[in-house]
């Protein structure tokens, strides 16, 4: 039973060499893009408004009778989420194609 326990441990901030190291990074990837989105943008809002005109001018846009960051946060981070998705099952589809490929050579 130890030694069950030992084949099937798994770490996210330790993979194994291989394909769960570069299928970490494609995860990390994609959540950092993901953060960046969702709060770097409405920080990056909350730090110019009032403070320049840049600010004054990017929360006075308005896009169908919203603020712009309003806008935003409602339209486009819905449609970031979806290619992020896209994107991530693209490269993890790729990542096992060329895994898998390697793993048939070793066989014959």
């Amino acid at each position: 039973m130890d030694r069950k326990h030992d084949i099937y441990t798994v770490n996210l901030f330790r993979p194994k060499k291989g394909y769960m190291t570069e299928e970490v990074i494609i995860i990390f990837t994609a959540l950092f893009g993901w953060g960046v989105m969702t709060f770097g943008f409405q920080f990056f809002v909350g730090l110019l408004n009032g403070s320049s005109r840049w600010g004054t001018q990017l929360s006075g846009f308005r896009i169908f009778n919203l603020p712009f960051h309003f806008w935003f946060t409602a339209q486009f981070l819905p449609l970031w989420f979806i290619f992020l998705c896209f994107m991530f099952n693209v490269y993890v589809d790729r990542l096992t194609e060329r895994h898998s490929r390697r793993r048939d050579r070793t066989y014959e």
